[in-house]
């Protein structure tokens, strides 16, 4: 009986919130500001013209700042009035998501047959970020976006991911832009040179505009984005030197420019960026002045990519201050000489480390074995020589075929002596192959020198005795 009491104490109690709940929502729902009706007619027409298919005024039919698809973004703002006097708020846009990311990023799914009209945009007098992933597809129909400046300027986020039929230099792309804060364009067909005045975006924090068909040289204006954290110009057609005032980018903690034609020696100026964690410019044309010496400095850094470089010379004696170093790419670069022993003793948290296709020579460190953390390292063709001898946990994560004259472990078959190595033979024995139950009286390193008339001889002796015994 108490027991029932307290379930149906429970129960009232829940609907008395639930009732309260409502009526509070119902009420500050109604005292919600109206969307500005401008505002609401030209979302409309946004949404029919990325996704003709599906009837927007329908499904939404009341205020778009109440009731809106996902990635429909709201904000409420004093309304003109006299003198300043009894304003009243007003519902503006600030935010447009256009295209499916996800069931947890669900914005209104654009059409094969989307369009994009930039006109259409400019009763968003609010408006601060705009979004499109994956809306623009159909290539046998590009979008010139030659009409872009009509954008409104209060935009501070724009972003465009995959979408390859946006076709549009990005020089008119970005006039009268100047209070972007983001620019992201990646896997577009935007193309032209930057702006040589980029430098007057002063809000920039983040510029990626990967995966286009930009060409030209970088801007020395390019430095005077004090506040620019992110910079991704990779996977372009970007040519001639990068200058020296990208060293004045002292915010910068990525800095992405692999991937394009970048000329000349890597900029001693790089040093000034102490907050830098991530250095990617694999896959230009730098020339053979060497690893640079600066990146010793740069105690911030993560990650480093020189890949695909033709530096040349030797790995410098750098690691002693990059403790914090998960992951170096420095492969196809032409490197001579040793591995310095440092890198095994200094890299504590190296989870990857790329050498191969070089011409080192000499041996694998042994403080290599200390890369506990390590997930691959990988020394395939080089010259390196020697026998490595790795704890069980380690040796597994190294790649270390093609070296003609290196012996793993205690396998007494890939000695130099009789020429075998990593890069020639399996590194399993027979004898690693079969069960030990199988009777085994030669090991692998024999059958490999086996003679094989020596095997026909001894068929036939067996043959012969057993016929002598039977007789």
């Amino acid at each position: 009986m108490i027991l029932f009491s307290t379930l149906s104490q429970l129960q009232t109690l829940l609907c008395t919130f639930f009732f309260f709940f409502f009526f509070i929502s119902l009420s500050f729902s109604q005292d919600q500001p109206p969307i500005d009706p401008v505002e609401q007619k030209a979302l409309y027409a946004v949404l029919n013209s990325l996704n003709p298919t599906i009837p927007w005024t329908t499904d939404y039919p009341d205020d778009l700042c109440l009731s809106a698809p996902h990635g429909v973004v709201c904000d409420y703002y004093p309304s003109d009035g006299e003198n300043g006097q009894n304003q009243q708020q007003k519902a503006h846009i600030v935010e447009l998501n256009f295209g499916y990311v996800s069931d947890e990023t669900p914005n209104p799914p654009c059409s094969p047959n989307a369009t994009l009209n930039s006109l259409l945009f400019t009763s968003f007098t609010y408006l601060q970020k705009l979004f499109f992933y994956k809306c623009f597809n159909n290539t046998r129909n590009p979008i010139h976006l030659t009409s872009l400046p009509s954008l409104p300027p209060s935009l501070q986020e724009l972003v465009f991911i995959q979408n390859p039929s946006v076709f549009s230099p990005i020089e008119p792309f970005l006039r009268n832009l100047t209070s972007l804060r983001r620019l992201v364009l990646i896997g577009n067909a935007f193309h032209g040179e930057l702006p040589f005045n980029i430098g007057d975006y002063a809000n920039f924090e983040e510029l990626t505009l990967s995966t286009n068909n930009l060409s030209g040289t970088i801007p020395a204006s390019l430095g005077m984005l004090k506040k620019l954290k992110i910079l991704d110009l990779s996977q372009n057609g970007f040519t001639g030197c990068v200058p020296e005032q990208v060293g004045n980018l002292t915010s910068l903690l990525k800095l992405d420019l692999s991937y394009n034609g970048f000329e000349c020696k890597i900029p001693e100026s790089f040093t000034h960026l102490q907050n830098m964690k991530f250095l990617d410019l694999s896959f230009n044309l730098f020339g053979n002045f060497g690893v640079p010496l600066f990146l010793g400095e740069i105690t911030s850094l993560k990650e480093v990519y020189l890949t695909g470089n033709f530096l040349s010379g030797k790995i410098p004696e750098i690691w002693e201050k990059l403790g914090g170093v998960e992951k170096i790419g420095f492969s196809k670069m032409g490197l001579l000489g040793k591995i310095p022993v440092s890198m095994g003793i200094y890299l504590k948290n190296l989870s990857y480390l790329g050498l191969d296709n070089n011409q080192l020579d000499g041996s694998v460190p042994e403080e290599f074995g200390l890369l506990e953390f390590a997930n691959e390292i990988n020394l395939e063709n080089n010259n390196l020589s020697g026998r490595i001898s790795l704890p069980s946990r380690v040796e597994q994560k190294f790649k270390l075929a093609g070296n003609i004259g290196l012996c793993l472990g205690n396998n007494a078959s890939c000695s130099s002596q009789n020429g075998e190595s990593l890069g020639q033979l399996n590194p399993y024995k027979i004898t690693d192959i079969l069960s030990d139950d199988d009777d085994v009286l030669f090991s692998g390193d024999s059958l490999l020198h086996f003679d094989p008339l020596m095997l026909v001889l001894v068929l036939v002796g067996w043959f012969l005795l057993i016929f002598t015994w039977d007789g």
